[in-house]
Parts: structure tokens; C-alpha cells; sequence
């Protein structure tokens, strides 16, 4: 294959590549022509007969692959829908004979070669055909190479003989050796022969170069990335590992035996010392053909690590069964550890965008040109009616023109929300015989300016000739125009009525036909010009989308049909229903390449698969959606400017700050004191008086958080009263000290300027965190103690003070400025698709009865279930809509339709609807820098990098400076150079490479082997089995292997800190290594042992206890001892200084939105009868006033009165709980979805705005992060290379 990309260096033609492809698409000249050559000619299609045979090649291999997509849907061992069914359904045995070849006992059985088709027969006969003349000519494709028997034997294994053979020997083996054998493989193989396409259409093959060229690019650093994310997966598995093993919730029987209840319960279960499960009392023992029939899925850290994957994927499939522990864990990993753990998936993703832009630049063609549909400013005589009608109509020219086309667009926004309006089923008949009436006139209106404007358009000279009407009638706009209409006078014909009665309106045509006229909202577009770009973008864009296309077909086709093969046979029946079909497993690999994981109960090679495909396939997968999302907010930041007044003002105010002016004296003595003092102004006391309460807020708020607790509600109440009594007094302190205050007081009396803080922002924050507590402390055994709970929730108000100190909330207004004119276009785009697709998923599942989903109470459906149940109106719809296009997908129960209405959201929507939030995000940076743009250009030493400190000064300081001697004598001095040159390695030159000794070398390479053996016993000491096996008893291989290498780090350790002096990357100090990084990882791997063993030796621990097993588990810690080879994490200190600045203003705005957003849905979500749960004695629904069911309730302490300990609420119990799944919400993953409507709202607004905001820190941390490691090596090079200063060291930070 190429080394190259040919195709994205601007060769758009089929013979692009290589030297090599060259070689193999032209004849040797060297020899005059024969039929060997002719032939050859015809195979690489330079005759009119070989074009004619590839494309034959192109439609036998799309057949192929559809041959077995489709066959998937006929193996009635997997699929017992009645049409599927071999003799009754819709494909009988000759059916099956010629396309598929399920069955040996087709008509094709009489040739006893097994389960055949015609169009596989026909297929291998081809292949097998033309890979026998291309070995035969091998030598004519690079003749020093390929020449005679050996040459050819060279050419067997190059990738495209490879997949020939791997397209045809299989079915050969299958048939003519393994009779009797049923080789899964033979029909799978057909999947590979679309990598047949890189040979037939040779520009696809660039899709595969283009990765080598990422890899090849990224190799000094993916290593280091991939070091990170395996150490973070691992620390996180791990930590699962210890809070949730003894989890009952967290049991799974789902591929329980028969002999096992439908639903176990896990609550009777048992978890012995060792891990294994037993559900005897739950009806599900084990027997000697099901030893272990139920198990926890955090067994063992193996277990753990597939489950802890997905998480760092983003993704929580057991989100609402982890344990108190295990949210905290999950929280972490929410907020912190996905960040990290994207580097190796970004990096590709990153390296592919690099290389595309790069490419692209080649053949970069200008800027694009928008083409309007009329003549920009022409106007039409005034001689004619036509002319008049053109100029009232397309031109605008007067004042009722345009008065005009303010009525249409007016007209526009009320029918696209009596569509909305029509589809709840609740309202009363005669509101739906308004909106049809209103819906008529509408329409009539349309329909008159409609065929006025297709009237008065040959007065344009853009149209004004033969076939200029209809033209226009099929530009964009035009038909938009036509299809508003249209559809309606179609039914109005074919039905004979103009007001539907709504048992017949609700029908799924006629909400279709009203949908329609959503389509009028793509008017606008005459206004934003936002989706006629979109062809523009698509031609700009051709190439690349070609390549990255065929890319992610092939990674979706081919991990579809590998998940097939794995997971139709999995005993887990929900999963075994959803990969039935190849068909079924297209749709959730579509699900898992976007970044999903709906379902978790995976096979072992399923897991190993799922694994792969969230790790690399995403990025790769994610490419084509990126670049049209690109491509647009591209055209956007074109077309419309960013405000840089905004950036320079901010600018000019950080360099000329408050101190420019004079200051001017308000207010008296004392009123100028209490102004001072509450804002940290004068003297030590002031400010520690403001930083205590900022601290104070914090406090209140996690106590506030504790109280929501159950049975915690009134403990550190003390708490409450000291701080309510402190924030008190700085109230009126500040409230005295306004008359100081130049924001209030300027040319204001005192009156007047205190009138204005009392109705101010933070003013109004202080009085609804104060207030609420004196009017429940003032009125007791009242309506307000029914409401505390809540009224404690508005003390969170606080945190928005925090913004006085670092601002962030009020960067809002100056983001939407900046950014104003791109985000204007972009909302429209974003609203405009959010609106069409929430239409085409209400019309494909408002009556969608066949798909089954949990109970939702709250939306009218106590049992029985289905999809219809959440997709009743239009509102309901735009929910689910607006959480599909952020990537998310809670749901997959879909019809076929909707299964196809979200395959375009995911390929096509997400990428232009993320672009809002993608601008405001980049808005926050720009705004957050240029504010700190006088402190950030502060000048540096030479060298000086971002996110140095004072380690990386007083390194380059030292340099050319020898080591002191020591003061031990001139013999200790000679050890110390001897262990630091063993240990450190040896360099000849300040700047020249290390040199290692043969023994020095050898025991690195030992220390690195002991460190992986290490953690390779961790993982397998926790699995129950083997643990179980080795036991616990003195002396046991795992105990005797830990003081091994306890020893061997110790020593390590020891030997360290004794030749620190002698190295320079310690700074010649042993107590700058013990006290940095490696240091105390080096300290780490040894203490929690020598503490474990002091507890065991003086009886405080027993050696089976499971407080012993959680020592040993830290172990696995000793892989951050890997930074000695590979270094990473030793730099996060400078990634947060070298972000700190967007880190401090951003990183409150998403704490006060997960805050804020956590609190808001406790509130709402804490009593939705969606998320409770009963006993099975306990009813769901009755209409018994004395004996009401589980749902009847307001609340679900009100069903625990009732009917004691019998009901629960799984999501949103607590504030902890809360914040656990917002975390989760803010990283884009929806676990739940069944809200209440506020619940929803504030779900929509995380979707909208919230996320983004929220993902901000998280990305300055992962470019920081990319840059401190040098995923902007470029740059880095080039410093170092005009400092002439080696790069800094990477150990000791």
C-alpha cells in the first residue's frame, strides 16, 4: 500500500498511489505486447473492457456483502418472525439457493458441498479465477520483485492476495475438506471482499495509508498516551473493583439456566471472603453443570476493567446500581478520568483531522461563493402587474412588502406550533377544528404567494428564459415552498375534508401530511443562508468524504457482522435479541461507533470487541461526521466575523485594570471601612475575612448536600446557624458599605444607591440563602416545613458569589457577543434540525405498540408498556430528539423507522448540532485569555515553556554546574556517582545521549519486568477462582512474590535516595526526590506492605481479613512506577499551570452548573414515579381509596409509611445521588431519560448549553495535557531549538 495519501494530495483518479500501485497499473514496457499483458491490461482496467469488468467486480462485492446482511434475516435458528420462516415466508429454498445459502439442503444440496448459493458459487468462481492470473502475472506488476516461482511465492502475502485468499479459501476448505463441518467462517469471509474495493477503486486504499501516515506521525508519543490511559483504566477498575465486589445490586443472572426464576432476586444472595456468589435463597443454586449460575460483575479486577472501560468511554450502562462507593468512584470518573483517558482515541482522532487539513490545503480552491436564487439587487419595472408582483414579492422594495413578508413569517411560526399544539391528544375536539381551520387559511395563504412568486419570477433575468420557471421551481427554496403545500390539498382531495376530526387526524399519514409544514420553517433560510452551504461544504469536502466514508462503512459493516457471529448465541436474552440479524447488529454497532454502550452483558470476545471499537474504531468512525461538522462551522466563522472589539476590550481592560484611574473617595470613614473589609481590601484581616467566606459557601453547601441524606436531615444544623449568622453580617456590612461602593454609589444618594444593591444580582443570591432560614426558624409547624428541603437547595445560590472572585457567569453576555453572528446561524441550523427530526421520530413511534419499555407512571402507563408510551405528542418527542443529537442514546427500543430517522442523526445531525455549543465553548476560551493577556505575556527566562515552575527554572539553572561533593568523604562521593550512573544511566555530554553499562541495562529491564509481573498479580489474585486456589495461608505464592518485590523496591528506593546529590534531575537533592513525584511513587510502592505488616504482626488485621485484601490490592499502583520508562503523569502539575487561567474561570461555571443542575433535578426528579420501585405484594395502580397502589403516591416516603420498607426510588434519592448522575448527564451521558417536564427542561438546557460549558475545563486539560507531552511537538522543537536548551527532563516533578 501507499505511503502516502495520493487521493487527499489532489490525484482524484482511479491509478492514484504509490510507486508500487504504479507499478502494478502499467504494463512493462520492456517487452513488446502479448496476451499476458493484455490480460493484465484488462484486470487493472486500462482497457474499455476491464472499466467494464471492475465495475462488474463493485456490484458482485456489494452483492456479496448485502447477500449476507440480508441472509442473517432467514436463518430461522435466530429469527422467528413469520416472514423469516423458511417455507412459509418470503424466501423459499430456491429464494435461499440463489442469494444465500443457509441451508444444505437447498436445491443446490445435490452438489454435497454443503450450504451454498449461486451468487457465492458465482463469486468464488470469479475470485478464484482472477487470483490464479494475478499470481500468474504477478511478475508484470514489479518484475525484480515478483519474477519466477520464488518471486511469486514473495507476492502470495501482500495485503491484497491476502484478502483474496481469505475471500475464497475458507468456502474451499468449508466445501471439499470439512464436509461434515459447519465453518461460521465461510459465510463471515464474505464481509472481507469489500476490501476488495481498494483494488477495484483504487482511491479507497488511501483510506488505509492515511492511518499508517497518523500512526507513523504520532509514534514518538502514542506510547505515552497509551501508558496514560492503560494506568487511569487500571486505577479505575481497580477502585471499582474494592466498593462494589460485595455489591448484591450489582449481581447478574441474566444468563441464568432455565432451573433459575425470570427475575432473581439478588437481595437474598450471598458473597462469600473469596468473591463467589451464591443465589440458593434465591431459587438459583449452583449445580455441577452451572457451578456459578449468577455472579457479580465486579468480581474480580478483570471483571471490573471491562465495566470501568465503558465508563471512560463516557458511557454507565449499571449507572442506577452502583453503591454509595461506586457513584463516588463513578463520579471521578465522570469528572476527571475521561479526560485523561481520551488521549490515545484523540490522538488518532486528532492525527486523521491533522492529515486531512494538511491534504487539504493542497487542493484548497478559495473561499466559498454563496449563489443566490435571485438576481442580488435587481428590481423590475414597474410597467407591468408581473413586475409589480416580482418587486412586492421577491424584492422587498416597499414598505408593505416587507410588512408582507413580516405577516408570512410570522405566519411560518404559529402553524409550525399548531402542529406542535395538534398533536396532544388531551385537548378538546373543538381547539382541534381551530387549529385545522387556522391550518386552512394558512395554507391557502401559501399557496396564493406560492404560485405568485413561480408567476413573477421571469422577470428576474436570472430566469427570464425558456424553462426559467420551472427552474426555479426546483431550486431549494422553491420546493420547500411547493412541499408545504402540496400534501395538503393532495388529502384534501383524496378525503373530501377540510376539518379532520381528531380520531382521524391522529392517524400516522395525516400527522404526516401536517408535519410537513414544518418544512416552511427552511424559509428562514433566505435570512441565514445556514443549510445552503451545505453542497458547498459536501464539493469542498468531496475528497476527504470519500475516503473517511468508505472508512467508517467499513468499520461499521465489518464490527456489525463480528458482533453478529459473537453475540447471537449469548444465553443473555436481551442481548441475543439484539444482534439476531445482521441488520440488528448494525443498528447497536452504529450505537457503539458513535460513542455508545447501551448494553453491557457482552461475551467474552463480544467484550474484547466492544473494547477495540471504543478505543480506536470511535475516532476513526467519528471522522466523516467531523468533517462536515468542520466544513460548516467553518463556512460560518467565513461568512460572519467574530466581534473582535469584544477581545480587545477585555484586553485593554486586563493591561490597564482598576489602577489606571484615579481612584475617587466615596461615602464616610466608616462606610468606606465596611466596603474595604468585605471585600479583602487594606489589611490581612479583610482578606482572610473574604477567602473564609468563600470557604464558608463551600462548607454549607456540602452540609447542605449531607442533610438530604435519609435520617442525616437535621445533623450539623449548628452549621447552618453559624453561617447564616455570618453571611448575616456581611450582608449589612456590604449593604452599609454600598455608599464606598462606585458601582452603586456614583451620583446616587444613599437612598437611592442602597435601593440599587438590594435589587442587584448578588444581592438578590445573599437574600434567597438568608431569608428562607429565618422564615422557617420564625414560622414552625407551618406550610414552609413542608417545603424546607427544598428551601435549604437555594443556600447552592451561593456558589454564584464565586464569581466576583473568579468570573465566569458573568463572561456569558461577552461570549454571546463575540460570537453573536455565527451563533445565530448556527442556532438556526441546530433548531431548525432539532424541530424536523423531533417530527419524524413522533410520526414513526407515537404509535409504535410493539417495542416494550420500563413503566412510566408519571406519562399515564402503569404496565405493559411500549415506545408510544413516551413519544404521545410532539414535546415528548423533541426530549428524546434533543438528547439523540447531543450522541446520547438512553433509548434503542426503535421501530425500524425510527432506527432509520436516527441513523441520519447520528451520521449527519450531531455534527452541525454540536456546533453552538462548540462556539460558545471556544467563545469562553478567547474571552478567559484575552482577559489575562497582560499576565500571560509576562516575560520568561530563556527555555521557559508553558506550565514551567520552579522546578523547571532551577533545572535550567544547574546546568553545566558539576554535583557538590558529599559530605560524607571522597569514598560515599565515588558510590554515589557509581549507583546514580547504574541507576540514571551515564551521559558523556550535557546534551548527548544516556549511556547504560550492560549490567545497568539488564537490571532496568528486571525492575520493568517486576513492575508488570506485579500488576499482572494483582489482576489475577482478585479473581475468586484462583484466589480461592492459592489461598490465604502463610507462605502462599502471591504473599512470598509481594515481599520479593517489596524488597527489590525497596532497595530501589534506598538506592535512590542515597545518589540523588549526583543527579541533576533530583536538582542534587535527595529530598527534592522524595518529595516529587517519583519519589513518592517510588515511596508508595513499598509503605501500605511494612504498614500491613506492623497491623498483622500486632493483631489489629488478620491475613484473610478483607481489610488485608484491600492493602494488597494497592499494588496496582506500582504501574504509575512505569514513568520511569515512559513518562506522563509527571507533568500534570504544569498541565494545570499551563491552564489554569481557563481552568479557574471555566472550571466554576462548571462546578456552579453541575451544582445548580444536581440540585434542580433532586428537587424534580426526587418523587418521580418512573424511577420508584416495589415489592410485588405491593399493587402499582388501584382505585381504592384505603389501599392505594405503589404509583398513587405523591412521594416515596408516603408508600414506605403505607406499606414499611416495601418501595424505593432508584435515581435522585439524595443530593450525592443526584450529583453522581448529573456527572455522569454533563459528560453526554444520559443513563436515565424518563423525566418529569421540569426534569426534562433542565435536561434540555444540559443538552443546549450545559454540556459544552461543562466540557470546557476537560478540553483545556486535554490540549494542556497534549501540549506539556508534545502532541504539539512542532512548536515544542522549535523552541528548543532557539533556546538551544534540551528538552526538559521528565522525572523528578
Amino acid at each position: 500500500m501507499s505511503e502516502l495519501t495520493p487521493l487527499l494530495a489532489g490525484n482524484n483518479n482511479n491509478n492514484n498511489g504509490n510507486d508500487a500501485e504504479n507499478e502494478l497499473a502499467e504494463p512493462v514496457p520492456e517487452e513488446s505486447p502479448t496476451w499476458r499483458h493484455g490480460v493484465f491490461n484488462f484486470l487493472e482496467a486500462k482497457t474499455t473492457a476491464g472499466r467494464w469488468y471492475e465495475r462488474f467486480m463493485i456490484v458482485l462485492i456489494l452483492a456479496n456483502v448485502a447477500g449476507f446482511v440480508l441472509a442473517s434475516l432467514f436463518v430461522t435458528d435466530y429469527n422467528d418472525e413469520v416472514w423469516a420462516q423458511r417455507h412459509t415466508g418470503i424466501c423459499d429454498d430456491w429464494c435461499d439457493a440463489i442469494w444465500f445459502g443457509n441451508y444444505a439442503d437447498n436445491p443446490l444440496g445435490v452438489l454435497g458441498i454443503g450450504s451454498t448459493s449461486i451468487l457465492e458459487l458465482t463469486t468464488i468462481t470469479v475470485f478464484s479465477v482472477e487470483y490464479l492470473f494475478r499470481l500468474y502475472l504477478a511478475d508484470l506488476e514489479n518484475p525484480e520483485k515478483y519474477s519466477g516461482f520464488t518471486g511469486r511465492l514473495k507476492w502470495i502475502p501482500t495485503f491484497f492476495s491476502m484478502i483474496d485468499l481469505i475471500s475464497t479459501v475458507p468456502f474451499l476448505i468449508d466445501a471439499f475438506f470439512l464436509r461434515e463441518q459447519d465453518l461460521v467462517a465461510t459465510s463471515f469471509v464474505r464481509m472481507f471482499r469489500l476490501f476488495r474495493m481498494m483494488r477495484v477503486e483504487g482511491r479507497y486504499g488511501s483510506a488505509l495509508t492515511m492511518m499508517d501516515d497518523v500512526f507513523a506521525a504520532q509514534a514518538s508519543i502514542f506510547g505515552t498516551a497509551l501508558f496514560v490511559g492503560f494506568t487511569t483504566w487500571m486505577t479505575i477498575s481497580s477502585l471499582y473493583y474494592v466498593v462494589e465486589r460485595t455489591n448484591l445490586d450489582m449481581i447478574y443472572c441474566g444468563a441464568a439456566p432455565d432451573y433459575c426464576p425470570e427475575d432473581v432476586d439478588t437481595s437474598l444472595c450471598n458473597i462469600d471472603s473469596w468473591g463467589t456468589t451464591d443465589c440458593t435463597k434465591a431459587g438459583c443454586p449452583p449445580t455441577e453443570e452451572y457451578p456459578q449460575p449468577c455472579y457479580n460483575l465486579y468480581n474480580s479486577i478483570p471483571m471490573a476493567s471491562y465495566y470501568a472501560l465503558l465508563n471512560l468511554f463516557g458511557e454507565f450502562p449499571l449507572i442506577d446500581q452502583h453503591s454509595a462507593y461506586g457513584q463516588v468512584v463513578g463520579t471521578l470518573t465522570a469528572v476527571v478520568a475521561v479526560a485523561v483517558f481520551a488521549l490515545p482515541a484523540g490522538i488518532i482522532g486528532n492525527g486523521l483531522e491533522d492529515a486531512i487539513a494538511s491534504k487539504r490545503r493542497n487542493t484548497e480552491t478559495g473561499p466559498i461563493q454563496e449563489h443566490g436564487t435571485l438576481t442580488r439587487g435587481f428590481e423590475a419595472s414597474t410597467d407591468s402587474s408581473r413586475g409589480r408582483w416580482y418587486n412586492f414579492i421577491h424584492a422587498n422594495t416597499s414598505g408593505e412588502a416587507q410588512a408582507f413578508d413580516l405577516f408570512i413569517n410570522s405566519l411560518i411560526v404559529l402553524t409550525a406550533f399548531t402542529f406542535m399544539l395538534d398533536t396532544l391528544s388531551d385537548l378538546p375536539s373543538h381547539v382541534h377544528i381551530v387549529l385545522d381551520a387556522f391550518e386552512l387559511i394558512s395554507v391557502s395563504i401559501f399557496t396564493v404567494e406560492y404560485v405568485i412568486r413561480v408567476y413573477s419570477i421571469k422577470e428576474d433575468p436570472k430566469y427570464n428564459k425558456p424553462g426559467g420557471r420551472f427552474q426555479y421551481m426546483t431550486s431549494f427554496l422553491s420546493v420547500v415552498d411547493f412541499l408545504s403545500v402540496a400534501p395538503y390539498w393532495i388529502e384534501v382531495i383524496t378525503t373530501g375534508r377540510v376539518i379532520t376530526p381528531y380520531s382521524d387526524a391522529s392517524s400516522t399519514a395525516s400527522n404526516a401530511v401536517k408535519a410537513l409544514r414544518l418544512l416552511r420553517i427552511l424559509r428562514f433560510e433566505r435570512y441565514t443562508h445556514a443549510f445552503t452551504s451545505f453542497d458547498d461544504v459536501i464539493m469542498r469536502n468531496s475528497d476527504i468524504l470519500s475516503v473517511t466514508l468508505f472508512s467508517a462503512l467499513l468499520v461499521w459493516v465489518l464490527f456489525a457482522a463480528v458482533l453478529y457471529i459473537t453475540e447471537r448465541d449469548n444465553p443473555d436474552s436481551e442481548m441475543a435479541e439484539n444482534y439476531k440479524t445482521v441488520p440488528h447488529s448494525m443498528w447497536l454497532t452504529l450505537l457503539n461507533l458513535s460513542g455508545e454502550a447501551p448494553l453491557a452483558q457482552y461475551s467474552t470476545i463480544g467484550k474484547v470487541v466492544t473494547g477495540i471499537l471504543g478505543l480506536f474504531a470511535t475516532a476513526i468512525f467519528g471522522i466523516p461526521i467531523g468533517v462536515l461538522g468542520a466544513g460548516f462551522e467553518e463556512v460560518l466563522e467565513e461568512e460572519n466575523e467574530d466581534n473582535v472589539q469584544e477581545l480587545e476590550g477585555n484586553a485593554t481592560d486586563a493591561n490597564n485594570g482598576p489602577a489606571a484611574s484615579e481612584p475617587v473617595q466615596l461615602g464616610n470613614s466608616f462606610e468606606r471601612s465596611m466596603y474595604q473589609f468585605v471585600n479583602g481590601i487594606g489589611s490581612k484581616v479583610a482578606q482572610y475575612f473574604e477567602l473564609s467566606i468563600y470557604g464558608l459557601i463551600f462548607l454549607t453547601i456540602a452540609v447542605g448536600c449531607y442533610q438530604t441524606l435519609d435520617g442525616h436531615e437535621n445533623d450539623l444544623h449548628q452549621v447552618e446557624w453559624v453561617a447564616v449568622v455570618i453571611f448575616t453580617i456581611e450582608y449589612l456590612m456590604r449593604f452599609i458599605g454600598t455608599a464606598a461602593d462606585p458601582q452603586f454609589s456614583n451620583g446616587n444618594n444613599a437612598i437611592r444607591c442602597r435601593l440599587r444593591f438590594v435589587v442587584s444580582f448578588y444581592s438578590i443570591i445573599d437574600l434567597l440563602a438568608i431569608v428562607p432560614f429565618y422564615v422557617a426558624w420564625a414560622l414552625p409547624n407551618t406550610i414552609v416545613n413542608d417545603y424546607d428541603e427544598y428551601l435549604r437547595m437555594l443556600r447552592i445560590l451561593r456558589l454564584a458569589k464565586l464569581d466576583k472572585y473568579v468570573p465566569s457567569l458573568t463572561l456569558i453576555d461577552d461570549v454571546i457577543r463575540l460570537k453573536y453572528q455565527s451563533l445565530k446561524v448556527a442556532f438556526f441550523a441546530a433548531i431548525t434540525l432539532w424541530i424536523l427530526f423531533a417530527a419524524a421520530m413522533f410520526l414513526c413511534e407515537h404509535s409504535d405498540s410493539s417495542n416494550g419499555i420500563d413503566n412510566v407512571p408519571d406519562y399515564g402507563c402503569d404496565s405493559d408498556c411500549t415506545m408510544e408510551s413516551r413519544f404521545q405528542n410532539f414535546f415528548d418527542s423533541m426530549v428524546y430528539t434533543g438528547v439523540h443529537l447531543t450522541g446520547d442514546y438512553p433509548i434503542i427500543e426503535y421501530n425500524w423507522p425510527g432506527r432509520f430517522v436516527n441513523f441520519f442523526i447520528v451520521i449527519a445531525a450531531v455534527g452541525v448540532v454540536s456546533i453552538p455549543s462548540g462556539l460558545i465553548a471556544s467563545g469562553f476560551v478567547a474571552i478567559v485569555q484575552s482577559k489575562n493577556k497582560k499576565k500571560n505575556s509576562a516575560s520568561h527566562d530563556a527555555g521557559w515553556r508553558a506550565g514551567d515552575d520552579w522546578y523547571e527554572a532551577r533545572f535550567r539553572e544547574l546546568k553545566g554546574i558539576a554535583p557538590p561533593e558529599s559530605g560524607w568523604g571522597s569514598s560515599v562521593d565515588r558510590w554515589q556517582v557509581t549507583v546514580n550512573e547504574f541507576l540514571n544511566g551515564k551521559q558523556t555530554t550535557e546534551d548527548g545521549p544516556v549511556e547504560w553499562t550492560y549490567f545497568s541495562y539488564a537490571s532496568r529491564v528486571f525492575i520493568l519486568l517486576v513492575i508488570i509481573s506485579n500488576v499482572v498479580a494483582v489482576l489475577v489474585e482478585s479473581v475468586p477462582d484462583i484466589d480461592k486456589a492459592v489461598g490465604n495461608q502463610q507462605g502462599n505464592f502471591f504473599d512470598v512474590f509481594e515481599t520479593f518485590s517489596v524488597m527489590v523496591f525497596a532497595s530501589e528506593y534506598i538506592l535512590r535516595l542515597f545518589c540523588a546529590p549526583k543527579n541533576r534531575e533530583a536538582l542534587y537533592s535527595s529530598v527534592t526526590y522524595a518529595t516529587t513525584f517519583f519519589g513518592i511513587v517510588d515511596f508508595m510502592s513499598t509503605a501500605p506492605w511494612f504498614v500491613e505488616q506492623g497491623l498483622i504482626m500486632s493483631g489489629l488485621l488478620s491475613q484473610d481479613d478483607d481489610m488485608a485484601r484491600i492493602f494488597r490490592i494497592f499494588r496496582i499502583f506500582r504501574i504509575l512506577q512505569l514513568e520511569d520508562f515512559v513518562v506522563a503523569f509527571s507533568k500534570l502539575d504544569n498541565v494545570f499551570r499551563a491552564s489554569k487561567d481557563v481552568l479557574k474561570a471555566t472550571g466554576l461555571l462548571a462546578l456552579i452548573i453541575w451544582v445548580g443542575c444536581g440540585a434542580l433535578f433532586y428537587i424534580f426528579e426526587e418523587n418521580n414515579p418512573n424511577w420508584r420501585e416495589c415489592d410485588s405484594s405491593v399493587p402499582l395502580h388501584t382505585n381504592e381509596t384505603g389501599h392505594p397502589g405503589c404509583y398513587d403516591f405523591k412521594s416515596t416516603a408516603e408508600c414506605n409509611q403505607f406499606y414499611p420498607d416495601l418501595c424505593s426510588q432508584k435515581a435522585f434519592t439524595d443530593m450525592p445521588n443526584a450529583l453522581y448522575y448529573t456527572a455522569v448527564f454533563l459528560g453526554g451521558e444520559w443513563g436515565v431519560i424518563d423525566f418529569t417536564w421540569p426534569g426534562r427542561i433542565v435536561c434540555l438546557f444540559l443538552c443546549v448549553v450545559g454540556i459544552a460549558l461543562y466540557a470546557i475545563p476537560v478540553g483545556t486539560l486535554f490540549d494542556s495535557f497534549g501540549a506539556v507531552l508534545g502532541l504539539g511537538g512542532d512548536d515544542d522543537e522549535e523552541e528548543d531549538e532557539d533556546t538551544g536548551e534540551k528538552a526538559e527532563p521528565e522525572k523528578y516533578q
